[in-house]
């Protein structure tokens, strides 16, 4: 994932940071822990499409 893409892109839910899981190939937000697919190289960024992650206390 380019660096500079994951400076520019949000969020789609609460417009905060992602940060890309290169081993899931996913963008992350912490702040809402969910988790949004990159397909074939390009971020899908659609609610409906991402995974909730779970809670820090499940882990």
């Amino acid at each position: 994932m380019d660096h500079r893409l994951l400076e520019i892109i949000a969020c789609p839910v609460c417009h905060g940071k992602l940060s890309y899981d290169k081993e899931n190939s996913e963008l992350i937000c912490k702040l809402d822990r969910l988790a949004f697919p990159v397909r074939d190289g390009i971020p899908v960024l659609l609610e409906n499409e991402s995974r909730a992650l779970p809670t820090e206390d499940n882990k």
